[in-house]
Order: C-alpha cells, then sequence, then structure tokens
C-alpha cells in the first residue's frame, strides 16, 4: 500500500504497520542530505576562515570534522527500521519508558533552533540577493516578509508529513547542488586555494582553532542524531543494516559540497571583503553577496529558498512528531500546527524583538553538546542487547500503561539517566565558545574546545560501568543475552493500564 504524497500522513510515533514501509535507504539520504545542503551548513563553512586557517588547514579540519561526525550519526539510523518508530520512543529501551522524554526534549530543542536558524539565514540571504538585484528595499517589513513565506511553506509541508517532505527534497538535493556547483563558475576567478589564514606558523592558538573548527563542522551531523528514526521508521525492517547505515554516513559526507562551498568563499570574502569576515561581528551572508558576480544574485535567491525549505520541513516534522510522543493526547498534525505556530512566533520576537539571532546559535551547541552523550548511550545500548528490542513494551508510555521490559524503576531507568546526566553536564563544563558561554572548565584545554570529546567518551565510560555495576532484568535482552555486560534475574512486571489508542498498531 502507497500513500499518495497529498494525502496527510495521521501516524503518530505508534510502531509504523509493515504494509506501509516503502521507504528505501536512498530516501533516507535524500531527507539527511538535503537538509544540510543548505546556506546555514555554508556558514558552519566558513568557520575554519574565521579562526584564522589556511583553505587547506580549514578543509582538514573539516573532512576530520565531517568523517568522525559521520560516524558517530550512522547507527542511529537502525533503530527506526527495527521499532517503526522514533529515536526517542527507542530510548525508551535504555532509559526507561518514562526517561525517553529526555530524547524527546532534546529533540525538540534542537528542532526549534534549526528551524529558527535555517528560517534567519535563508531569509536574509533572499533579502540580500533580491535588494542587489532589483533594489528590494532591505526593511524590517521585507525581512518578515520573507520569514513568514518560509515558515509558512515549511508548516504545510510538514502537516502533510513524511511523504510530502521526502517529494520537496527530492527535488531540493538536486537542485541546491546543482546551484552550489554553478558557484564554482561564479567564483572560480577569485578563489586562491593559498590562501594563508591570519594565523602565524607555529602560533599557539593553531591547534584549538583546527581543533575547534573540526568540533563545529562534527556538530552538524551529530545534530541529526535525535531525528534519524523520524525519516529511517518508514523504511521496512528487513532491509539491511548496512545499508541503512551506509545512507545515513553518506549522508553527511556528501555535506562536503556546501562545507566546501563555505570555506572557498570564505577565503575569498576574507582576501577581498575582510570586514565581512570580522571574528567580533560576522556577516558571511553579506560577505558573499559582496564579492559575487550580479549574474548569480538569482542563484543565491534560489539556495535560499530551496534550501531553506529542505533544513525548515526536516527540523519542524520531527519537532511535532516528537511534541506529540510526549503528549500523546495530541495527534502529529495538530502537534505539527502546536509547535510550528509557536515556532513562528518565536522567529519573529527573536530576530525583531529581542535579537537572539547570535544566542540560539549559542544555543543550538549547547543542546547539541547535550544530545551527543545520549546518542552513545544508545549507541551502546543496541551493542549490548544485540539489535534486540520489544516494539510493544516501547509504546507503553505513548497508551498510558505500566510495566513491562522497560518499567525498570517506576519508569525511569538510572543507569542510562545517570551517565546522560553526568556526561551532559560534564561536556557543558568544558564548552568554550569565546564571547558566547564559557564554562567553568573551558580554559583547561588550553582555550579548545573539548566539550564534545568529554561528554562522548564519559558516556561510553560510565554507562557500561553502570550497567557492569547493576545488571538490567535478562528479560530486556532478548533470547541471545546480553552482550559485554551481565544481566540480573529480576522479574519484569506485566503491562497493566489504559488499552491502546484507537489506530495504533503493535
Amino acid at each position: 500500500m502507497t500513500t499518495s504524497i497529498t494525502e496527510i500522513e495521521t501516524f503518530g510515533v505508534e510502531r509504523i504497520p509493515d504494509a506501509e514501509r516503502s521507504a528505501r535507504p536512498f530516501d533516507l539520504f535524500r531527507v539527511a542530505f538535503g537538509g544540510a545542503n543548505t546556506f546555514a551548513t555554508c556558514v558552519l563553512g566558513a568557520f575554519p576562515i574565521l579562526f584564522g586557517l589556511s583553505f587547506w588547514q580549514g578543509l582538514a579540519a573539516t573532512v576530520l570534522g565531517l568523517v568522525v561526525g559521520a560516524l558517530i550519526l550512522a547507527p542511529l539510523a537502525l533503530f527506526g527500521p527495527l521499532n517503526g518508530t522514533n529515536n526517542a520512543v527507542s530510548s525508551s529501551a535504555h532509559l526507561g519508558v518514562h526517561g525517553r522524554v529526555v530524547g524527546s526534549f532534546l529533540s525538540l530543542l534542537t528542532a526549534i533552533a534549526f528551524f529558527s536558524i535555517s528560517v534567519w539565514s535563508s531569509g536574509d540571504a533572499l533579502v540580500g540577493g533580491a535588494h542587489r538585484l532589483v533594489g528590494l528595499p532591505d526593511t524590517d517589513f521585507t525581512y518578515g516578509l520573507a520569514y513568514a513565506l518560509f515558515a509558512g511553506l515549511v508548516l504545510v509541508v510538514c502537516v502533510y508529513g513524511f511523504r510530502f517532505m521526502l517529494f520537496v527534497n527530492k527535488i531540493a538535493v538536486a537542485a541546491a547542488s546543482v546551484l552550489f556547483v554553478l558557484g564554482a563558475v561564479a567564483f572560480a576567478g577569485d578563489f586562491d586555494p593559498s590562501y594563508a589564514g591570519t594565523l602565524a606558523a607555529g602560533d599557539p592558538l593553531f591547534w584549538p582553532s583546527f581543533i575547534g573548527a573540526a568540533l563545529i563542522v562534527l556538530s552538524n551531523p551529530v545534530s541529526f542524531g535525535a531525528f534519524l528514526g523520524d525519516w529511517s521508521r518508514y523504511i521496512p525492517a528487513d532491509t539491511p543494516r548496512s545499508k541503512v547505515m551506509a545512507a545515513a554516513f553518506l549522508s553527511q559526507i556528501a555535506t562536503i559540497l556546501p562545507f566546501f562551498f563555505g570555506l572557498a568563499t570564505a577565503s575569498i570574502i576574507a582576501a577581498k571583503a575582510a570586514e565581512y569576515m570580522d571574528p567580533a561581528a560576522p556577516n558571511y551572508v553579506g560577505g558573499l553577496l559582496a564579492v559575487a558576480p550580479v549574474w548569480y544574485f538569482v542563484p543565491v535567491c534560489l539556495i535560499a529558498l530551496i534550501g531553506g525549505m529542505s533544513t525548515g520541513t526536516t527540523s519542524l516534522y520531527g519537532t511535532g512528531l516528537d511534541f506529540s510522543s510526549v503528549f500523546p493526547r495530541f495527534s502529529r498534525v495538530q502537534a505539527t500546527v502546536f509547535i510550528g505556530t509557536l515556532s513562528i512566533v518565536f522567529i519573529f520576537v527573536g530576530r525583531f524583538a529581542a535579537n537572539l539571532t547570535q544566542s540560539i546559535s549559542t544555543f543550538a551547541t549547547l543542546i547539541i553538546t547535550c544530545t551527543a552523550p545520549w546518542m552513545v548511550i544508545m549507541m551502546i545500548g543496541y551493542v549490548t542487547r544485540r539489535g534486540w528490542y520489544d516494539p510493544d513494551a516501547l509504546q507503553v508510555f505513548n497508551r498510558r500503561q505500566r510495566g513491562g521490559r522497560y518499567w525498570f524503576t517506576h519508569g525511569w531507568n538510572f543507569r542510562g539517566l545517570a551517565a546522560w546526566i553526568v556526561s551532559a553536564g560534564l561536556a557543558l563544563m568544558f564548552v568554550n565558545l569565546p564571547g558566547q558561554f564559557v564554562g567553568p572548565l573551558g580554559d583547561l584545554a588550553g582555550g579548545v574546545d573539548v566539550s564534545l570529546p568529554v561528554g562522548l567518551a564519559v558516556a561510553a565510560v560510565l554507562y557500561l560501568l553502570l550497567l557492569s555495576a547493576f545488571p538490567e532484568p535478562r528479560e530486556v535482552y532478548g533470547p541471545e543475552g546480553p552482550r559485554l555486560v551481565r544481566s540480573a534475574d529480576t522479574p519484569v512486571p506485566p503491562i497493566v493500564g489504559a488499552e491502546p489508542v484507537a489506530g495504533q498498531t503493535v
């Protein structure tokens, strides 16, 4: 059975029936790549130049960050096909049926932050390009009109759901990629790969800058961790896991295209219009328009429109889905409209009343810092469970029931929760974003922001220690038993309480 793209999706976080799963790993690739093939990623690509690196040093930092980030992200694609639901619900197996709200709120906050960033960056590029091309006034009214256009179109696509979003991304991936490649022609005469950067040879700031740039790039793939299940849940359960992981991995490796565009054009801006690359007040979009030939203004506007739609839909779709998973009385459509409306209000208040455009970028970084340890706990949990889960027990929270394999202690699994709280808290203490947020331990690494590596390492070690010291019930591991850790003969309470709501499929 195939659902039309014009038919509104009714599924929430209940398990997607096998008959409705017609997506392929390549569809996952398109959605994940499309969500990052935008101006927002180009802005991240400019950071190595902002940090003073040369073009080649910046390219090395970008490739390093992309590969490591993609490797961290790829395993998170497996939960969707396996359990037929999103990753937040799947996390019930490791945090408890109540503890899974951690994943829901992390993805909720991340989605709102990235939805705002995509609307602001794309709206600014669209208005800026139109101003240079046809003299459109760059006033608050025109910016507000551009933001409303993006946000409204995105909300409509997300209300229709996954199939419509997939259709939009089929067009967006190809179109945005062609426009970025066209940029190679536009900037070929100005591009100088020998751009030396601003750091002198042997500068003590080189390694902090290199590692910081790599971590900023790495944060982009990590930001998708909580959302992969939103899209991969439509992939049939019998799809080879290697293909699912490869799709997620390659979707991030492919973002070398917008990252390279941002890096190359930032080096041009630094050489020809250095005032736009002032680290104290960077303006990449303004600098891009200042150095671009006039004929490329139309492609810039098209990239802004297409990219804003692609990123916005992948962010807002997950937002509505996760809200409906925390408050199951809301349908997916109701939750999407509700959260979408609140997000649009936030976008306008944050841009015009509170000037939060810089703050939201910092907030997004901090949320990703907290999400990375959660991803590690999910991956280790998957390995220790040998990839075995009970989809029925995962839905206990959504059905307002109690008990089951993942009930643990009143619906909370202190092993996963403690590992996440400690590792995320420690990672936040190591954050070093000069001028924005510096944690109490942020200067211990000589100015290098090591928050993500610290969070990842502490989560991995602490979670395994807690699983070994406090064995989980034998029943959560399935027929083959645990891997790497031991289990306990702890009784599992039966599932009791409310009946499944109408339309849910076990």
